[in-house]
């Protein structure tokens, strides 16, 4: 893009950022002289209280340097900076008095209608008084998006920065340069108020910041839909959604599970997605720079859906749209609300937040997904671009419903459906590998029995099952693997504590402690007299070797030492419990227990038929020096009595 290198591009975007740099910590002294400060509460992320009102430099520093940098279309002098000044102002107010939610929705309704009266709307319909309620709906949606992912130190600026530069490059990519440039002032601003909003952050935007960039952000993505460029009719509706998907999906997300679990859409919480990544063990800067990897990646595909064939398009954004699901799922069961208004208490929403880890419907309709991009691929990679008007494209068309129909039916009849996710072991992708081929051979079969007269490329059906395999197992272990990736072991509260046994036993246990934060353990380290395994990791603990128990436990501050195994020799065993008595630390071993919870306990290996009581005859026994003898005549009264009972 030689355009950015443009003088009149980047020019106007340097003075903005250093403009923006410049006001923003005398922004902040003056909300800190004047009271305007955050203090931290419970509902909130910080920790301290922070200056507000940030949002002033980036609207000063945006405003003043577009209308000075170039002959602004009247679109953005006559619609656009009104309606978003009006916003500012407004998100001014709100810092300071406190509005209600229904004032700020009126004003930000009425700053909506003043661009849709300027032309500016979404042409999704064939209607226009349609297309104008979308536009209000989009315009407000955004702003109040944006409001709501300012959460956490950094991410609503750095996201709306990233948001800001692909929406430059789609507007450049479209000839439309003044344009670009004013969103790349807004990009640049936003970097140079990063500088200070960052972890840890000494400033806040505020709703003065957030509805403005929230607001200018969606009413410039409209001026992409007015180009004659545009005419597709996927770039006009991907190109804004893309380009703003994560604040979309963090408000559609948080609102949903809120209006489950009981609580108000608007009120405050820490149960966004930022959040939530933090409660699974992320740093509060990683999981920040998580959510700017999903914005880049969603702001690329904004800018390639113009470049691709439709196929290719609705295929990545098929496969960005399952991450983000996947990436919703999961999230979803992190349990942020207190025990009385949990998800889990609620059968409906249990159900909704729980289908991704035990309801197939979930997974049907994520294998339909893989299976239409495995078998998209497998054609792409053999026959390269095809065109629309392409015979193999049609073919691969027409085969695809056939394709689609019979590998689900084979996964529903091979039991790929019966395991959850997060306990996907060796054997069920085993599994899942076996019933792809034999779901890849059926629809061979059908094809080539269906098409007898096309010449089908064997290479497809080859590449179909790899991919397909693949996609598959990546989709099968992402909760198994997040669980390990996300997890925080050393953040468990509870008695430090080191096992002492690093085999299946072991670890086992180490699982279990992870597991379950309720029974009070912390594992700090491992311990083992194999030598083959000092030094060796279990799931991010050291092992150490087994006679070095007392350091261990004095570096480490151990308050109890867990035994795994139950093999150890009877001579290592008395040393370790001396060892233990010696540094007065308590030492436990590990038992597992079948408990009977009932009255009915009786021998497995008993057979079915139940036990006949017989009374037992008196016998009359006699000793003769060693030997007894036995009444004759009391067996026989036995045999009697058994015959009659049967």
């Amino acid at each position: 893009m030689h355009t950015f290198t443009r003088p009149e591009v980047w020019h106007p975007a340097l003075i903005s950022l250093i403009v923006t740099a410049i006001l923003t910590p005398i922004v902040a002294w003056v909300a800190r002289r004047t009271g305007m400060v955050a203090a931290p509460k419970k509902d909130r992320w910080h920790s301290k209280p922070t200056a507000l009102l940030g949002g002033t430099a980036i609207f000063i520093s945006v405003t003043t340097v577009a209308l000075l940098a170039h002959d602004v279309p009247s679109d953005l002098t006559h619609a656009i900076l009104p309606a978003s000044a009006l916003l500012f102002i407004l998100g001014l107010v709100d810092d300071i008095r406190n509005l209600k939610p229904y004032q700020k929705l009126v004003g930000q309704i009425i700053a909506a209608s003043i661009v849709v009266y300027a032309g500016l709307v979404l042409p999704w319909t064939s209607s226009g008084l349609f297309n104008s309620a979308i536009t209000v709906f989009w315009l407000v949606g955004i702003t109040n998006a944006l409001n709501m992912l300012d959460n956490m130190d950094g991410l609503a600026a750095g996201v709306a920065a990233i948001a800001s530069v692909f929406l430059a490059v789609n507007f450049f990519s479209l000839g439309q340069v003044v344009e670009g440039t004013v969103i790349a002032i807004l990009a640049a601003s936003l970097c140079g108020f990063l500088i200070y909003n960052s972890q840890p952050a000494s400033i806040f935007m505020g709703d003065c910041g957030s509805m403005f960039i929230g607001f200018f952000l969606a009413s410039t993505a409209l001026l992409t839909t007015t180009s004659g460029r545009t005419r597709s009719f996927l770039p006009v509706i991907a190109v804004p959604v893309l380009t703003l998907v994560i604040p979309i999906f963090d408000t559609t997300f948080v609102t949903l599970l809120r209006k489950l679990s009981g609580r108000s859409a608007s009120q405050g919480g820490r149960d966004h997605t930022s959040h939530r990544l933090v409660a699974l063990g992320l740093s509060e800067r990683r999981a920040v720079w998580l959510l700017y990897a999903l914005a880049a990646i969603s702001g690329f595909l904004s800018t390639q859906v113009r470049q691709w064939a439709l196929y290719e398009s609705v295929v990545a954004i098929l496969g960005f749209t399952i991450v983000l699901t996947l990436t919703g799922a999961y999230l979803a069961g992190v349990k942020v609300y207190p025990a009385n208004s949990d998800l889990t208490n609620r059968p409906i929403a249990s159900f909704l937040v729980d289908l991704s880890h035990k309801r197939r419907v979930f997974e049907t309709l994520l294998d339909a997904g893989l299976i239409v991009i495995a078998y998209y691929a497998a054609w792409s990679l053999r026959f390269g671009r095809m065109d629309p008007t392409d015979p193999n494209c049609m073919m691969m068309i027409r085969t695809l419903p056939i394709i689609v129909g019979i590998k689900a039916g084979v996964f529903l009849a091979t039991g790929v459906y019966r395991g959850l996710w997060r306990y996907t072991s060796v054997h069920d992708l085993v599994g899942v590998a076996k019933s792809t081929v034999i779901a890849s051979a059926a629809t061979t079969v059908t094809i080539l029995l269906t098409f007898r007269t096309f010449d089908f490329a064997r290479e497809v059906f080859f590449l179909d099952v790899l991919l397909l395999l693949m996609l598959m197992t990546i989709s099968r272990v992402t909760f198994r693997v997040a669980r390990r990736l996300l997890a925080a072991p050393r953040t468990i509260e509870g008695r430090p504590v080191v096992i002492y046994g690093a085999g299946d036993a072991g670890e086992l246990l180490l699982r279990e402690l992870f597991n379950n934060p309720d029974l009070g353990y912390q594992p700090v380290a491992m311990l083992d007299d194999d030598p083959k395994k000092i030094g060796k990791v279990v799931h991010g603990l050291r092992v150490y070797a087994g006679p070095s128990l007392s350091e261990v436990c004095e570096d480490l501050g151990v308050q109890e030492v867990l035994v795994s195994t139950s093999k150890l020799r009877e001579s290592r065993r008395r040393a370790v419990i001396d060892e233990c008595d010696t540094i007065g630390i308590p030492l436990r071993q590990m038992r597992i227990e079948l408990t009977p919870m009932n009255a009915w306990d009786r021998d497995p290996l008993a057979q079915d038929e139940p036990s006949i009581s017989l009374p037992e005859p008196r016998l009359a026994v006699r000793a003769h020096g060693s030997t007894y003898v036995v009444d004759a005549s009391a067996i026989l009264r036995k045999a009697k009595h058994f015959d009659s009972s049967s």
